[in-house]
């Protein structure tokens, strides 16, 4: 009997020394992984990937600009998140689906790109966002402008941070539309963007008692539009409608203008114009064309202040609103991480949606949930060159659009992840 006591007595005490042992480790091991999930970065680095046309057609309105912008907003945050130092890396796309999807798929699987912040063709952004969903990155939509982002091509990880190809041929079609204007004809870049702006613009102009009478397409890059003009002018609709950008508008309307088609009675119209376009071809050639457009670098003194900065390292080149929106993506981004403590995807992007977004172009702008940055848009006439006083001093702002009448309603998306 004294053997079976001894016996139970020291397997209670074995027990009591390894449930102690276990709590200690317990201890040791809870302020451990509480740390690790306060601040966890991958490789020890924030890499940042911005993917843009830094040659082409669409080089002036975003490209190095927008290289520019984003590395900004990185030394404005300090140049570190989370302890960590933050890293841009840049890639010319090309404007080509298949060099942008190779590059950013070289980033997630070699170089460790934490998020990609992309501005060029839609067919390159489309595939690009495939990508990212998979690899659970976030990937910041700063110029690229189809609404299928938001839509029937939306993705947890995308957001999108300008205006789209809804957005857009709305305000533009309904500013028409109000000044009495009722025929219209189409002269449209023949890829992705083209394709939906025209599709949205045409339905807004139905909805509206307003009829297209006519369109034609022209390549990206192309250089003569003589034909495309010509034909616009032979249907005598009321306004042509350029449904392009970069270097392609900047040709068109230049020609638009020798050929004096406005003096003729037609109106001329853009969707989507960057303020570059319009340095370019000179307010005699741009005077009196209305646009809209989600920033612009002369709206207030803080908008001037950063401009300013911007150009005194841009060459003296005006920052664009693209330019402006790889600033705000990069420094939400890096908002976001520092107060999810960590750059894993999910928790960033979830971050990023449930903070507003504030600097010098947004005021408390929160992110929708299919990932569509709910700004303001601006109603914007260029200006006469009398009435035009100091250096890039393009824009009268005419109104403002509230993000709610900009944007196409979340319902309407069709985004697969909304939950009806």
């Amino acid at each position: 009997m004294k053997r079976a006591r001894n016996s139970v007595g020291i397997d209670a005490a074995i027990h009591h020394v390894a449930k102690a042992t276990a709590v200690a480790g317990l201890a040791l091991l809870v302020p451990l992984s509480a740390g690790a999930a306060r601040a966890q970065v991958s490789d020890d680095v924030v890499r940042i990937g911005v993917m843009a046309d830094m040659n082409g057609p669409y080089a002036a309105n975003g490209g190095p600009g927008s290289l520019l912008g984003a590395r900004m907003a990185v030394e404005d945050f300090g140049g570190k998140v989370l302890g960590k130092p933050v890293e841009v890396i840049s890639a010319d796309d090309q404007n080509k689906p298949d060099v942008g999807t190779n590059i950013a798929r070289q980033w997630i699987d070699r170089d460790k790109v934490d998020a990609i912040i992309g501005g060029s063709a839609s067919s390159i952004a489309l595939s690009v966002a495939g990508l990212m969903q998979q690899a659970g990155k976030p990937y910041l939509i700063a110029g690229t402008t189809t609404a299928d982002l938001t839509g029937k091509a939306c993705s947890p990880m995308t957001i999108q941070f300008l205006v789209d190809t809804y957005s857009i041929p709305k305000a533009g079609v309904q500013s028409l539309l109000s000044q009495g204007i009722k025929s219209f004809y189409f002269i449209t870049v023949d890829y992705a963007f083209g394709a939906a702006l025209q599709a949205e613009a045409t339905k807004f102009v139905e909805a509206g008692g307003g009829k297209v009478v006519g369109s034609v397409k022209h390549p990206l890059g192309a250089t003569d539009f003589s034909s495309f003009l010509l034909q616009a002018q032979a249907s005598k609709a009321q306004a042509i409608i350029v449904l392009n950008a970069g270097a392609d508008l900047n040709n068109a309307l230049k020609q638009a203008a020798e050929f004096q088609i406005a003096k003729g009675g037609q109106s001329i119209g853009v969707f989507g114009m960057t303020i570059n376009s319009v340095g370019a071809m000179g307010l005699e050639v741009a005077q009196g064309l209305q646009i809209t457009d989600p920033f612009y670098w002369d709206m207030n003194d803080e908008t001037r202040a950063w401009a300013k900065r911007f150009m005194e390292r841009n060459k003296g080149v005006v920052p664009t609103y693209i330019m402006a929106g790889n600033y705000s993506a990069a420094l939400h981004y890096l908002r976001a991480v520092e107060a999810a403590g960590t750059d894993d995807g999910a928790a960033v992007v979830a971050k990023m949606k449930s903070m507003p977004i504030n600097d010098f172009s947004m005021k408390n702008v929160r992110i929708r949930e299919d990932g569509q940055t709910m700004r303001p848009v601006y109603l914007a006439q260029v200006k006469s060159p009398a009435q035009s006083k100091y250096p890039n001093d393009l824009y009268t702002i005419k109104g403002e659009i509230p993000p709610e009448q900009a944007f196409r309603p979340l319902a309407e998306g069709g985004c697969s992840f909304i939950k009806s």
